[in-house]
């Protein structure tokens, strides 16, 4: 059966792509093509970029509870279909359906926090600025955003901004990640189906091509990306160039620092979840575990490498896995399985001991697929490639030290500063770990410090080039512009 070729959505329509060139997107634990996902010109990204400046003439000047009716329609809609498009998800992506359906639930969430729009897009007012003037700070929608989002949340990340966009009166255009479209593709005939009217939301497919067409677009007036560091740089640079707004989340090495006092079992178990869930290919997976003391290095080494032993590696839609909470996929390419594999080598040849190896792993009736099993170095020293880069698969860096600001000086010389937890119980070392870590989400006994969709997303350094972060409050003051009105009347005659 022929793979199903992926169409535009385009001012309210779906089009098929004039462009020529596919690429097969691939069921990574199969290796079976699911479907052709066409690299659209720039002129077929202009033509969805001017529909989407066409709609916001109108949809600008919608009332916001108008707007987002449409939101409260959508989250029913998505609630209904979450299973539908949770397996689409992990047919394409790889993830285990927890983790799937876990994605769904945060997608819930930021549709919900959007629909506050009439409250969080309120301005201000300040009564007697001057003799007989006030002034007032009123924040309005600004025309085009556009969306490029990572090939590990295809579902919840345009959902970090999506919402809020519409919401406050802009409208959007998404590239999905040519790796894995099928999402995305699901969730814009949702959209659809809400009833927005045509040119508000627009999907059009590509690569790097249509990426940068729609960048440097002239209509666009800001862009939301998350991605690698080495290309978060290039996007603040287009855009800059272009004088447009843009957000752009990159790369991590999150560290996970266990002290003495720290209840082992439960740090295992989460720790766990945090470094195998989707393969380690998320910018909140902690890669690097640091424990404080001897004895708790010990028993900590002791503990993991058991606990990663008992993690099932298979294909996630097997149904003895569909759900699983345990259960780890592949990862997205064969490519991306090369890359991983020689930093494995290059750790092994900087002296760190491969106590775990999940190299050659096949899982039965999958053998074309991309999978790596739970992979742990131990006796990893503070500088070596393994722990200095981000390896986004399901390897993880054992270091020891003698004492808690040891630990905060490793995290701290990192070039990356998206997340980080303490596994404590005491006060002292946790109120420490998060006034002195310099990382943007700090977690305490939480190994996935990813906040709910109520506060904002973000992390520092190189991790995020951008000043204002991803969902919540916050993500308001980047669709919207300030203006501020001072005024004065007088008295009729």
């Amino acid at each position: 059966m022929a793979a199903m070729v992926l169409k535009n959505y385009l001012n309210g329509e779906w089009r098929e792509a004039e462009a020529t060139d596919h690429l097969p997107v691939e069921n990574p634990s199969t290796g079976e093509v699911i479907a052709q996902v066409p690299l659209s010109t720039p002129a077929e990204v202009s033509r969805a970029v001017e529909a989407a400046h066409a709609a916001f003439a109108t949809w600008g000047k919608t009332p916001v509870a108008r707007r987002v009716s449409y939101l409260y329609k959508l989250n029913d809609i998505l609630a209904r279909e979450e299973e539908h498009i949770a397996r689409t998800l992990v047919e394409e992506m790889g993830k285990s359906m927890v983790d799937a359906r876990a994605e769904m639930k945060r997608i819930f969430e930021n549709i919900e926090v959007a629909c506050g729009m009439p409250v969080l897009q309120q301005g201000e007012k300040l009564i007697g600025a001057s003799f007989d003037i006030d002034g007032e700070v009123i924040r309005l929608p600004m025309g085009v955003f556009g969306m490029i989002p990572p090939f590990n949340f295809p579902a919840m990340v345009p959902f970090w901004f999506l919402p809020y966009a519409i919401a406050s009166g802009n409208t959007y255009v998404v590239k999905p990640s040519e790796q894995v479209p099928c999402t995305m593709q699901l969730i814009a005939e949702h959209i659809h189906s809400a009833g927005l009217p045509p040119g508000v939301f627009n999907l059009v497919n590509g690569d790097k091509t249509a990426a940068n067409a729609l960048m440097d677009h002239p209509w666009v007036r800001g862009i939301s990306f998350v991605g690698s560091t080495a290309v978060c740089r290039q996007v603040a640079e287009r855009c800059a160039r272009n004088n447009k707004r843009f957000q752009a989340m990159g790369s991590a090495k999150n560290h996970l620092v266990v002290m003495p006092d720290a209840r082992i079992l439960d740090t295992v178990r989460n720790m766990c979840t945090s470094c195998f869930g989707c393969a380690g290919q998320r910018c909140m997976a902690a890669s690097a575990i640091v424990c404080v003391g001897d004895e708790t290095y010990r028993r900590v080494c002791e503990e993991f490498i058991a606990a990663a032993k008992a993690v099932k590696v298979g294909n996630p839609l097997d149904p003895a896995l569909v759900n699983e909470p345990n259960a780890m996929g592949p990862v997205i390419s064969a490519k991306a399985k090369q890359r991983i594999l020689d930093l494995i080598e290059t750790g092994i040849q900087e002296g760190a001991t491969l106590a775990l190896d999940g190299r050659g792993l096949v899982v039965p009736g999958c053998e074309r697929g991309h999978f790596i099993g739970p992979t742990i170095f131990t006796d990893v020293k503070p500088g070596m490639k393994i722990h200095t880069t981000e390896i986004f698969g399901p390897v993880v860096v054992m270091m020891k030290v003698a004492t808690v600001d040891e630990a905060i000086a490793i995290i701290n010389s990192s070039e990356y500063g998206n997340g980080g937890s303490i596994y404590t119980q005491n006060g002292y070392y946790a109120r420490k770990f998060k006034l002195e870590a310099n990382v943007g989400m700090v977690g305490i006994n939480v190994g996935i410090p990813a906040p709910v969709a109520y506060l904002p997303f973000g992390g520092m350094k190189a991790s995020q080039w951008a000043d204002i972060k991803a969902q919540g409050k916050a993500v308001v003051n980047f669709f919207t512009e300030d203006k501020i009105v001072t005024e004065r009347y007088w008295q009729e005659e």
